[in-house]
């Protein structure tokens, strides 16, 4: 269920006619539930004098409700986390091209939509975990999940995930179909257990002893070394991790990002928050909050993430990556990933 902070859902709705015109308002439509962000809501209206309005919900809940709300819709801005969500929200038709200097200047082409329609402003590794106690050679590379040797060793998310489905559709960009399919097919047959839960229950699995070798984003693990989280910190010390593929394309990185509604009432101050995010203060919210690697390049890393160790990323187009997303899809259902 969609949940209204700083006004209610409705009022809003209902009061757009007579206030979106108006200067200094912003409505933000953000499927990101991290506390940590209203350090980023607050500083940004004490900097402005813009009074954010936000609405939350689960992403393909907002994206739902700014379809159906046409060229009526009070939005302004979505914020949502994950390359295939701005995609469906792009593919939706509720977003539009930004042309800004500032985020031209700022975010790298690779994590930005190549119509400008979304931006990428935060990023997370997505990383194999293992038991340092029984596995003494990982593997090396997302295709390595594959190999018979790791069989019944392999906890990782559904199919539903955005997670695995953007994972999936760079294996796609970088190797085609066939090798992906037998990617897929490969890593179902050597899972431990059938998909469930969230990336940290992955990390678990190696803890309670389910599984032995597990994939999950870097914020996730780095958020146990930041603070205390139940069934993994107190263990994390019997667990390593492998950025993969760092003789190849490097490892791959999903987003949180946003753009600016189709018909936002307010924007230009819509265009305003965007650059906000690209800001040097805002980005280092993103990773001492929430653990998250910076999408501006030169912004200093959070100790929780510098910990993990320098890493080669893959800088592939990830708007391209995004066009591989129904073929990933396709894939986990012909080959039986759960």
């Amino acid at each position: 269920m969609l949940k209204a902070t700083t006004i209610l859902a409705g009022a809003l709705a209902a009061t757009v006619a007579t206030s979106a015109a108006a200067e200094g308002e912003l409505n933000l439509y953000s499927s990101r539930h991290y506390d940590t962000d209203e350090r980023l809501y607050s500083d940004f209206e004490e900097a402005t004098g813009i009074t954010i309005n936000r609405i939350e919900g689960k992403a393909d809940e907002l994206i739902a409700r700014m379809v159906a709300e046409g060229a009526n819709s009070p939005a302004d801005i979505l914020l949502t986390v994950d390359t295939s969500r701005l995609a469906r929200a792009k593919d939706a038709g509720i977003l539009q091209s930004v042309d800004s200097d500032v985020l031209e200047a700022k975010v790298p082409g690779y994590i930005q939509d190549s119509d400008n329609q979304w931006f990428g402003f935060s990023q997370r590794a997505r990383i194999i975990f293992f038991d340092k106690n029984d596995v003494a050679n990982p593997p090396r590379t997302y295709l390595d999940l594959a190999d018979p040797a790791y069989k019944g060793l392999v906890c990782i998310r559904s199919s539903t995930n955005t997670y695995n489905q953007t994972l999936l559709a760079s294996i796609v960009t970088h190797h085609g179909s066939e090798v992906a399919a037998d990617w897929a097919k490969g890593v179902v047959a050597n899972m431990a257990r059938a998909p469930q839960g969230g990336d940290t229950d992955q990390m678990r699995g190696i803890v309670s002893g389910e599984c032995e070798i597990a994939v999950g984003n870097s914020y996730y693990f780095a958020r146990s070394i930041r603070k205390n989280v139940k069934g993994l910190s107190d263990d994390r010390d019997m667990i390593g991790w492998v950025f993969p593929s760092q003789d190849a394309e490097g490892a791959h990185m999903n987003l949180s990002g946003g753009g600016v509604a189709a018909h936002a009432p307010n924007r230009d101050n819509a265009v305003k928050f965007l650059e906000y995010l690209a800001s040097d203060q805002a980005q280092q919210y993103f990773s001492s909050g929430n653990d998250e690697y910076p999408g501006v390049p030169g912004v200093a890393l959070a100790p929780s993430i510098a910990a993990l160790g320098h890493f080669k990323p893959d800088d592939v187009s990830l708007a391209d990556v995004a066009k591989n997303i129904p073929e990933a899809q396709k894939i986990f259902n012909e080959t039986g990933w759960e």
